[in-house]
């Protein structure tokens, strides 16, 4: 069993070791976010909760059940009652149904706690795994584009539907 958890001081810790620990299984599906990102991980992180403050973004990790980091799922660019979703999951949990689940609840958590009435989401064509949780939470695909020069895809829910 996951938990979602707002974002908060106390996981910086934790959520820089998971980055390094699955920058390299990350990079082989979406962009690298780069050295800096690790570098300047400490003032990114409280830029981050900054945001999260002035309610422009709302940003989660997700917990196992020994309550390990095992992920993330952030809801960013929150403007006019939508918003974009970004997720990871961590190698390890991969191929377990874990972000398909966690998207379905952080699509209920959008709605019932955010108020937000649609999301949207992109990912690139080769990332199967990414276009599989999408389509199995109700995202419809509504464009393509192009992704630090991969092709992509851009999708988005309305949060009105039935939320199952």
């Amino acid at each position: 069993m996951t938990r979602l958890e707002r974002l908060g001081a106390e996981h910086a810790e934790a959520l820089l070791a998971f980055e390094r620990e699955n920058r390299a299984y990350f990079a082989r599906s979406i962009p690298d976010r780069g050295d800096t990102y690790f570098t300047e991980f400490a003032a990114r992180h409280e830029a981050l909760l900054a945001e999260q403050e002035a309610g422009l973004c709302h940003f989660h990790v997700v917990m196992d059940q020994d309550g390990r980091l095992i992920g993330r799922v952030n809801l960013v660019d929150v403007e006019d009652g939508s918003a974009e979703l970004g997720y990871r999951i961590g190698e390890r949990a991969a191929g377990r149904g874990v972000a398909t689940a966690v998207v379905g609840d952080m699509r209920r958590l959008a709605a019932a706690e955010y108020g937000l009435s649609a999301l949207t989401a992109i990912t690139t064509l080769d990332n199967p795994a990414s276009r599989t949780v999408l389509a199995h939470n109700g995202f419809e695909t509504v464009g393509s584009i192009s992704i630090d020069g991969r092709p992509g895809l851009r999708y988005r829910r309305r949060l009105d539907q039935v939320l199952t």
